[in-house]
């Protein structure tokens, strides 16, 4: 049996390995990113540095949530190699502590971070989503045409007649819109159009602000404020504009509860929730694939072939895993199928060479 002192030790090199390779990430993602916005939106009026700075910064939680994964790998590969070459494992093994005991330390390291992914990293990625919305449409303004790729759509009827809005961002839980478009139809022709900076659902209707409305061929008129009446609920709102990843896991249940009682289908939702659970055992699961990794290098002393198949198998077992995810989210898998079967496959794929490796 691994002592404390001994496994402690293993616990605080993956610490310290995974804490630098998640920051040094997150520094080139910053960096990338905020080139990316400033060549994208460098022409816009009231494009300023401070401003590009900030719209990285509250990306950069939501691009670091989906490296999770990578970077628990690269920290395995990283911890494992490190006490390769020290002949710390040597030494280890060759003091009767057999694999699956100087993994278990490293295993519940991994485990950790990946609780400390869902439980701190996602609340924060979900709120900063919602802040670079709004902080990307303060500069875009007109520019953001209603075709455009975030853009998603919702419908609803009140007499005679049908309107389709569309939002770049959803807020408060559907009740607040970003840079909306209402397009108001009867008897399948458009009526009139209505753009808007930022859109309230009141008690019944409506509340548009900074509203440009468009009748026929008369030119356009400007509002401060406009209402237009509706009977939609903020919790149909919610599930028809909002993206799952965008969701905090502490909210995911409460949109699946509230999908149910509308009688909308909650996949999405649901295969969302459960691939943030998935996240800790799959991190175990790289580990394992990195133990194999190690293992290898160990007996054969093929460092960069060895490291780059673990390098693949990591990233083929991200991309079965978004894979099967886009399923359930369709429905055609149930979602708790879709999220734990790769993780699970990847586990017993690991656990069985090591038992392979290690006991024959």
């Amino acid at each position: 049996m691994i002592g404390v002192t001994l496994g402690f030790y293993f616990f605080r090199r993956f610490a310290a390995i995974t804490m630098w390779n998640f920051l040094g990430v997150a520094a080139l993602v910053f960096i990338v990113t905020f080139t990316e916005i400033a060549g994208r939106a460098g022409e816009l009026e009231g494009y300023s540095a401070g401003w590009a700075l900030s719209l990285a910064a509250f990306q950069l939680p939501f691009i670091m949530q989906q490296a999770v994964p990578f970077i628990g790998l690269i920290a395995a590969i990283a911890t494992l190699l490190s006490l390769n070459r020290k002949y710390e494992l040597v030494i280890a093994r060759a003091a009767g502590i057999s694999a699956w005991q100087f993994l278990t330390p490293i295993a519940a390291g991994a485990f950790v971070f990946g609780l400390l992914s869902i439980l701190i990293l996602n609340p924060i990625a979900a709120w900063t989503f919602s802040a670079a919305q709004i902080v990307e449409a303060e500069v875009r303004g007109a520019q953001t045409s209603a075709s455009a790729p975030n853009e998603r759509w919702i419908k609803q009827r009140t007499g005679d007649l049908e309107t389709v809005i569309g939002a770049e961002a959803v807020l408060e839980g559907g009740t607040d819109l970003i840079n909306p478009t209402f397009i108001v139809m009867q008897d399948r022709q458009i009526v009139e159009r209505l753009d808007a900076s930022r859109a309230r659902l009141g008690e019944g209707h409506w509340e548009l602000h900074d509203v440009v409305r468009r009748r026929g061929r008369t030119n356009p008129q400007t509002f401060d404020y406009y209402e237009l009446p509706t009977e939609l609920r903020p919790e149909l709102i919610s599930q028809q504009l909002t993206r799952p990843e965008s969701v905090s896991i502490f909210a995911l249940p409460g949109m699946i509860d509230a999908a149910s009682s509308l009688g909308l289908r909650a996949e999405a939702f649901s295969t969302q929730l459960h691939s943030l659970l998935t996240l800790p055992p799959l991190l175990v699961a790289l580990t394992l694939i990195a133990a194999t990794v190690s293992m290898r290098f160990t007996r054969m002393g093929q460092s960069a072939t060895v490291i780059l198949g673990g390098v693949f198998a990591g990233f083929l077992l991200y991309v079965v895993s978004v894979l099967v995810r886009a399923f359930g989210s369709a429905g055609f898998v149930p979602p708790v199928v879709a999220a734990w079967t790769p993780v699970l496959v990847a586990m017993f794929f690991g656990a069985t060479f090591l038992l392979f490796k290690e006991d024959g």
